[in-house]
């Protein structure tokens, strides 16, 4: 693809600029490896075809310089329960940072995950667009691209815009023509869920989801991530393709939400995460549920 730049040595795999040291740390068990490192270098390490599931929560690029005058500590009802309305700076992008951030990492995952397996990928439109173009790029083909709708959105402050209600998720393989991609079809279209008032028994599962951001008092009892998804979300991406005793990667382990479904859905789990912060959070919240009584989502 001789229309890009070469890749940009400086940057994190968040976008920005690589000036923060990291000091390599890791939490490893049978089942869990997680590292305190860089994404773009501990994707880079990952053996060819080594993946089953990826589930990737990128920096959106949503966060600005702009400020609704509320004190960095105060907490908003309503958006994921309680939403902390601050600018983090891992989330400070450009858009050129986005997109040659999006197609960094999305080579190194259709390098890592086998054609039997596929790609979730969290965006809103600040990046959507960007993830879209570059699947098309790389020829990952996208098998659905699923709206979240979030029944409990926060409200517009501005009033200027209509409220954000939704997020989209990209679902894509690495297979090619083939086609191999592992789909649970009959777990899906079974499944029930408390709340969607969407999805129906025995009726094929659609493209729209009815799932509140809220999220339970253990999902947060040892702490959030500004973007943190709750687990309903995450189990259903692993109920459709997910498999038991394969591996599933997570770049971006901010909480470690996804790792933690990962664990309960009985897949081995590797992820990435370059705050410390974040890490520790991660780290306690897998000590929490290997402590627990094995079994697909308990």
């Amino acid at each position: 693809m001789t229309f890009f730049e070469p890749p940009n040595e400086n940057l994190r795999s968040d976008g920005s600029a690589n000036d923060e040291e990291i000091t390599p740390s890791k939490y490893v068990t049978d089942q869990v490896e997680l590292h305190l490192e860089d994404a773009f270098q501990g994707l880079s390490r990952l053996e060819t075809n080594s993946i089953d599931l990826a589930i990737v929560d990128p920096p959106y690029g949503a966060s600005s310089t702009a400020s609704w005058a509320y004190e960095s500590k105060e907490r908003l009802a309503g958006f994921g329960g309680d939403w902390k309305l601050t600018q983090e700076s891992w989330d400070l992008i450009t858009q050129h940072e986005s997109f040659e951030g999006t197609i960094r990492w999305l080579q190194e995952l259709k390098r890592v995950v086998r054609a039997t397996g596929s790609i979730w990928i969290h965006s809103t439109y600040h990046n959507s667009g960007f993830v879209n173009v570059a699947c098309q790029l790389l020829n990952v083909e996208i098998i659905n691209e699923v709206v979240w709708f979030k029944r409990n959105a926060f409200p517009n402050l501005a009033c200027r815009r209509l409220t954000a209600s939704h997020e989209t998720i990209l679902w894509a393989h690495t297979g090619g023509k083939k086609r191999e991609y592992l789909f649970n079809y009959d777990e899906a279209k079974r499944a029930t869920f408390v709340g969607d008032k969407l999805k129906e028994a025995d009726k094929q599962l659609r493209t729209v989801w009815d799932i509140s951001n809220n999220k339970t008092k253990e999902e947060l009892f040892f702490g959030s991530h500004p973007t943190q998804k709750p687990l309903r979300l995450t189990d259903r991406l692993l109920l459709i393709a997910g498999k038991p005793g394969g591996t599933l990667l997570v770049p971006f382990v901010g909480s470690g939400t996804e790792l933690v479904s990962g664990v309960r859905y009985g897949m081995n789990v590797v992820g990435f995460e370059n705050k410390e912060e974040f890490f520790d959070l991660a780290k306690r919240r897998l000590e929490n549920e290997l402590a627990r009584a094995p079994s697909l989502f308990n």
